[in-house]
C-alpha cells in the first residue's frame, strides 16, 4: 500500500486540532473551561459532603498544591483537609471572565492560567484576588489535576 506524504500528513493532523494550537485550540479550551467550571462548582458547594467528594474526584491522589500563603500540600487528602477546614461554607471562587488561558502539553494534557476572586459566603463580598496555574493530565479518557499553583493573593482592589 503506497500512501502519499500529503495524505499521511492530513490523516495525522485530523486528530490534532484540539492540542496543536499554541493557545490551546478551541476544542481544548472549551473542554478545560468546562472542567474549570465543574471543579469549582463543587468547590463552591463543598459544605455538602457529596460535593466535596465530587470535588476530590478531579484531583490526582498525588496532587501537589502550592499556595503562597498556605504552603504546600503533597497529596489529595491533605489538600481536601485544608479545603474542608478553610473554604467550605466560608468562601466561593469565581473565575475572572476572559482570564482563562489554556496551553496544550504534548502527550500529557494541558496547563491553564488565569485569575480568580474569592467571595465571602456570608456577605457575598468578593474582596480576594489571586492568580492560578493548573496542570491537567488526560489519562485513559479522564482529565485530572496533578499540580496547582495559587499565588499573588491580594485585595481585589489592588493592582495585579
Amino acid at each position: 500500500m503506497n500512501r502519499s506524504p500529503a495524505l499521511l500528513l492530513m490523516a495525522a493532523l485530523s486528530w490534532m486540532p484540539a492540542v496543536a494550537c499554541a493557545d490551546g485550540g478551541d476544542s481544548l479550551h472549551a473542554t478545560i473551561a468546562t472542567l474549570d467550571h465543574e471543579v469549582f462548582d463543587s468547590f463552591n458547594r463543598c459544605a455538602d459532603p457529596a460535593q466535596l467528594e465530587k470535588h476530590a474526584s478531579y484531583f490526582d491522589p498525588a496532587v501537589e498544591f502550592y499556595h503562597d500563603n498556605g504552603g504546600v500540600t503533597w497529596n489529595r487528602e491533605d489538600m481536601l483537609a485544608n479545603t474542608r477546614r478553610n473554604v467550605c461554607g466560608n468562601y466561593t471562587r469565581e473565575l475572572i471572565e476572559g482570564s482563562l488561558q489554556v496551553y496544550p502539553v504534548k502527550d500529557f494534557g494541558a496547563i491553564t492560567q488565569g485569575q480568580h476572586r474569592f467571595c465571602d459566603s456570608r456577605n457575598h463580598a468578593c474582596e480576594g484576588l489571586a492568580d492560578f496555574t493548573i496542570v491537567w493530565r488526560l489519562h485513559d479518557g479522564q482529565w485530572q489535576i496533578t499540580r496547582v499553583l495559587s499565588y499573588g493573593h491580594r485585595a481585589a482592589t489592588a493592582s495585579p
